[in-house]
């Protein structure tokens, strides 16, 4: 979602500007708990147009992981993002240690390759030079794909990323709406929630990796994608389907050919809005350095 707040009117007539920084963090203030840009304050009033254009070129900044944390649910076992001198307080003890070796984030830039499952509409596989969200593609079939899309490309790794206490990380970015990662063929585990990192030190080597990432999205932008279709099915105001098809009462497939899907209510229109979809990031790589104290 676009982080862009907009000034209204209230009951009082009066109008009424949004804050920025804290303010929609303070108590009693509606909070938004989801994928936003950075605010910004527009001293003109927005025409529709205008707001369209903002909403669809927001990206979240990625989420930068804290200075230092507890590695997993180990105790006195941390992960240092940041280099530096650390003064920790645990429950018997007083530590003091410095860090160093943390390299800077390196974004993994240049083209992806994406490849679509069968029969859902979208072409076997395409070529993003860089990466953006499937709904603003120009091929009907990646915008309104929906499903698991599969991002492949190789990724160089420099020699000495991953020695000693070095650990090494994929951040993903903004990634709509959960993802699995494979490097050199080696299930990392799949992400659900922001922070969208893994640890991939057990799985790289120095030099060339196969870096793959498989994205999964919901069904709302393939249901609008049928909606630009001739309707197989009638429905009524309320959105309820008049009458099941044959096929669905007989227990076959569906017949092939027109609309992917099918729904027993019409949830979309034609022009209803798309969501944004796939791996936007951008994909990063974050150094740590890993001690048991």
């Amino acid at each position: 979602m676009n982080g862009k707040l907009i000034s209204r009117a209230d009951a009082s007539g009066k109008i009424v500007h949004p804050g920025l920084n804290d303010a929609r963090e303070r108590d009693g203030a509606e909070y938004f708990d989801g994928d936003m840009s950075d605010p910004e304050l527009f001293n003109e009033v927005l025409g529709e147009e205008r707001i369209e254009r903002l909403t669809m070129s927001g990206i979240p900044s990625p989420i930068a992981p804290p200075e230092v944390e507890l590695a997993g649910d180990a105790t006195f076992d941390y992960l240092f993002w940041q280099e530096g001198g650390y003064v920790l307080h645990e429950s018997t003890r007083t530590i003091s240690l410095k860090v160093a070796g943390i390299s800077k984030p390196l974004e993994i830039t240049g083209p992806w390759q994406v490849n679509f499952p069968p029969a859902l509409g979208a072409p076997p596989e395409v070529t993003l030079p860089q990466l953006i969200s499937l709904h603003q593609h120009s091929e009907p079939g990646v915008k309104y794909f929906s499903g698991t899309a599969t991002y492949s490309k190789q990724i160089n790794i420099p020699a000495g990323a991953t020695a000693g206490d070095r650990r090494l990380y994929l951040d993903l970015g903004w990634v709509q709406v959960m993802a699995q990662v494979r490097v050199n063929g080696q299930d990392l585990g799949s992400l659900w929630k922001p922070p969208f990192r893994v640890d991939i030190t057990p799985a790289v080597q120095p030099g060339e990796n196969n870096l793959e990432v498989l994205v999964t999205n919901p069904w709302v932008n393939r249901l609008i994608g049928d909606e630009q279709l001739p309707p197989e099915n009638e429905y009524k105001p309320n959105g309820v389907i008049k009458a099941l098809p044959d096929w669905y009462l007989e227990g076959k497939p569906k017949p092939p050919g027109g609309r992917i899907t099918f729904a027993t209510w019409k949830h979309y229109e034609k022009d209803s809005p798309l969501l944004a979809s796939g791996l936007v990031g951008p994909v990063l790589l974050r150094w740590a350095v890993r001690r048991r104290t």
